[in-house]
């Protein structure tokens, strides 16, 4: 994948990470920005979009979560991957920020190629995501559109999707009835572990849950198949997009 005219936006308060991570992603084709607080990124994203964003967690103003959160909440930056930075090697700062929405997580201090291997998967995964156009996929009472990446129900709500949300979702739709065991569903929607498997995968099953109003006890969309993974209990048809 190239990277020439892919954005990359990046908050954190430490001018040598900036200067270093800027100099780094732009030598290899990236179009990088760096601002140093919570304030600044919103100005900046709002501006301008980009094609991934970097949030470090520890902020002088706000922290990377609440970022997080307001990324996700907005339906013109829903589908921008998102990697958050942080000092901490608490696996709850993690788990916070896999249920917020942020597609990787990556501790310091950690290896610039490191972080541009992860910024190039999940520019992989953004890239695929879309190559369905021009379908909406239908399933029990909702209705995904291929597109512009918006789901909604029958009653018209419309739910706002993260990236990895939507790599999940599609993960599904493409094999209803279907059982998938946690390998496939880790190496589809995440292409590095930041905590083990099992766990990432489980709290991506429940946040899509929460999503499909699937909290049913037992759930009755997405069942959890004991030893085996978890399956799509309906069927998908596809229709062709109606611009909605």
């Amino acid at each position: 994948m190239s990277q020439p005219g892919k954005s990359i936006l990046l908050v954190d308060d430490d001018q040598e990470i900036r200067e270093l991570l800027e100099t780094y992603l732009s030598r290899v084709g990236f179009q990088v920005r760096a601002v140093a607080d919570g304030a600044a990124f919103r100005q900046s994203l709002c501006a301008e979009s980009a094609d991934l964003v970097i949030l470090d967690v520890m902020l002088p103003d706000e922290d990377g979560f609440s970022l997080c959160r307001w990324v996700r909440e907005h339906q013109r930056f829903a589908q921008v991957p998102v990697i958050m930075l942080t000092a901490s090697s608490d696996e709850a700062d993690r788990v916070i920020g896999l249920e917020l929405g942020a597609d990787d997580y990556l501790g310091k201090p950690f290896s610039p190629r490191e972080l541009l291997a992860r910024i190039k998967a999940l520019l992989r995964r953004a890239q695929f995501s879309q190559e369905r156009s021009g379908e909406v996929l239908v399933f029990d009472d909702w209705r995904l559109d291929m597109i512009s990446h918006r789901l909604f129900h029958r009653d018209g709500e419309e739910v706002i999707l993260s990236g990895a949300d939507f790599a999940l979702l599609k993960l599904f739709l493409d094999h209803p009835q279907q059982i998938l065991d946690r390998d496939t569903i880790g190496n589809a929607t995440r292409g590095r572990e930041v905590m083990p498997l099992e766990r990432i995968v489980d709290m991506a099953v429940s946040r899509l849950r929460q999503r499909l109003r699937d909290t049913d006890k037992p759930p009755r969309l997405i069942r959890t198949v004991r030893g085996s993974g978890y399956q799509l209990a309906t069927t998908v048809s596809v229709q062709a997009s109606d611009g909605r």
